[in-house]
C-alpha cells in the first residue's frame, strides 16, 4: 500500500470557543470559522472522521484494509489521535481519565496525550499539573468555588520545540496564542474542571464535571517539559525519538535528503509535515506543505523523506 494522504475534520464555533484562525494562517487549511481550535488530521472518533484523498472517512478504510493498514499488533478500536490545535484564548482547565475510569464511566478509551509545541507568543504559558503541596480536600474545595481554583495551578512558561507528556489524570490547560501538535489516544472524552467564566453569546457557560474530574485526577505527577530518548545523524538528516510512551511514541525528522522511514507490519504510523517537503515511496512521490498528514499504512515500502521539518507518530507495541 502506498502512505494514504489524510484531511481533517474540525471542530469550531462554540465547540472551541477559544480557537483562532492560526490553522488557516499557518498551514492554510480550509477552515470552517474564526473560532477553528482543532484540526483533527487522524481521527476515527464517529462525527468526526479524517479522510482520504476521495473522502472515504478513516473508518471505512480501517474496514476495507484491516491489518495491511493498521498493523498486526494495534488491535481494535483504532488506538490513535492526532489534532492540530490553534489556542487564540485559554482552554478550560480539565483532566483525563484512565483506561480503566473510562471504560467504566463513559465505555470509551482513556485519554493520555502529548504535545509538541509549534508556535507561541515569548511570553505564552501552559498550565501543567497543580501547585506542589496541593491535597485533594484543596482542590475539591477550590473546584466548587470556580475561580478560587486559579490559584491552585501550576503554569509552565513554553517556547517553540518543546515536548509535554500528558498523562491521564493531570491537571492542565493550554493557555492562549499556542499552535502545537497532539497526539492521544482515541478518545474525546475531558472532564472540565474550570471554564475561565467564559460565557457564550446567550450567557451559558460550559459545562463543568467535577466530581468525575475529581475522581481521576493524580496530584504526584512531576511537571516538566521531556527530553528526547536519543538522537541519530546519518547523511541522510536527522532523527529524534522525542517519546516513547505505553501507548505511542513519536520521533521528529529534520534536514531531511532521502532519509529513509521503514515501516513495520505491526503497526501504522502517522506523517506529519511541519515544514514543507516530499515523501517518496517506490514511484509515488507525494508533495506535502506544511500541516499535511499521511498515513503510512503497516504493509507500506520505505518512504523517502525529504525536507526539513517531520513528526512521526506510531502505536507503540507492547514488549516490542
Amino acid at each position: 500500500m502506498d502512505p494514504i494522504l489524510m484531511y481533517p475534520a474540525f471542530r469550531y464555533g462554540s465547540q472551541t470557543p477559544w480557537g483562532g484562525a492560526m490553522l488557516r494562517d499557518m498551514f492554510h487549511k480550509n477552515i470552517p470559522d474564526d473560532r477553528t481550535g482543532e484540526a483533527l488530521e487522524l481521527s476515527a472518533i464517529p462525527g468526526l472522521n479524517s479522510v482520504d484523498e476521495t473522502g472515504r472517512p478513516l473508518e471505512e478504510l480501517i474496514r476495507q484494509y484491516g491489518a495491511d493498514l493498521v498493523g498486526t499488533e494495534t488491535g481494535s478500536p483504532f488506538p490513535l489521535l492526532l489534532k492540530l490545535l490553534d489556542a487564540h484564548e485559554p482552554l478550560s482547565v480539565q483532566v483525563h481519565p484512565d483506561d480503566r475510569y473510562a471504560a467504566e464511566k463513559e465505555h470509551k478509551l482513556g485519554k493520555t496525550e502529548a504535545w509538541v509545541i509549534l508556535a507561541a507568543k515569548p511570553d505564552a504559558q501552559i498550565i501543567f499539573g497543580v501547585q506542589p503541596g496541593t491535597t485533594m480536600e484543596e482542590l475539591k474545595e477550590a473546584s466548587r468555588n470556580g475561580r478560587a481554583v486559579e490559584k491552585l495551578l501550576h503554569h509552565i512558561p513554553i517556547r517553540a520545540g518543546e515536548v509535554y507528556y500528558i498523562p491521564a489524570g493531570t491537571v492542565h490547560a493550554i493557555c492562549g496564542t499556542i499552535v502545537l501538535y497532539e497526539i492521544q489516544q482515541s478518545s474525546d472524552v475531558t472532564y472540565r474542571f474550570y471554564d475561565w467564566d467564559r460565557t457564550d453569546s446567550q450567557g451559558n457557560r460550559r459545562e463543568l464535571h467535577l466530581e468525575k474530574a475529581l475522581d481521576v485526577t493524580n496530584l504526584n505527577f512531576e511537571p516538566k517539559a521531556s527530553e528526547p530518548r536519543w538522537q541519530k545523524v546519518t547523511e541522510h538528516g536527522t532523527q529524534e525519538r522525542l517519546l516513547e510512551e505505553m501507548y505511542f511514541s513519536l520521533d521528529r525528522y529534520r534536514n531531511c535528503h532521502a532519509m529513509p522511514l521503514v515501516p513495520d507490519p505491526r503497526r501504522f504510523s502517522v506523517l506529519t509535515a511541519i515544514e514543507s517537503g516530499i515523501i517518496r515511496c517506490g514511484e509515488k512521490m507525494i508533495v506535502m506543505p506544511a500541516g499535511q498528514t499521511v498515513l503510512i499504512p503497516a504493509v507500506c515500502g520505505t518512504v523517502e523523506l525529504n525536507g526539513g521539518h517531520f513528526l512521526n507518530a506510531f502505536p507503540t507495541i507492547r514488549n516490542a
